[in-house]
């Protein structure tokens, strides 16, 4: 009975393939004849449709709302919503909002106490000068 070689070279892939945007869905609200709505206008007219081909994955939505500034509406995959006021903002300056929102996870803003949090304790142990064999003065 003879070794038989694999015919294929297994490679990394490292992640590709398996990454998964959080975002799921975006909605724009927009007032048509506040002043603190000139930006959103702006940015739905011109660069909301290259945003939006760039990005198939993510549902996007425009509906006006009227007598109110404007609003950016991030729903995640994790069931939470982010909302960001875009009033009186360039539309650039709404195109960084788009990608923070875009970026962004869902999870809440949590307070990090450790720079480091592991499931496992320390290999060394706590460290004390009356464990071990203590110091001399």
């Amino acid at each position: 009975m003879g070794v038989k070689a694999v015919h294929r070279i297994t490679t990394g892939r490292n992640g590709l393939g398996a990454f998964i945007l959080q975002c799921k869905k975006m909605d724009f609200h927009y007032c048509d004849w506040a002043g603190s709505s000139k930006g959103m206008n702006g940015f739905i007219k011109s660069i909301l449709p290259k945003f939006a081909a760039a990005h198939p994955q993510i549902e996007f939505t425009v509906s006006p709302r009227p007598s109110k500034h404007p609003v950016i509406i991030g729903h995640y995959i994790n069931g939470r919503d982010k909302a960001i006021c875009v009033r009186n903002l360039e539309p650039l300056q709404i195109l960084k909002k788009v990608e923070l929102l875009r970026d962004a996870s869902g999870e809440k803003l949590k307070k990090v106490t450790k720079p480091v949090q592991s499931i496992n304790e320390s290999v060394r142990g706590i460290w004390s000068p009356y464990h071990g064999n203590g110091m001399r003065v």
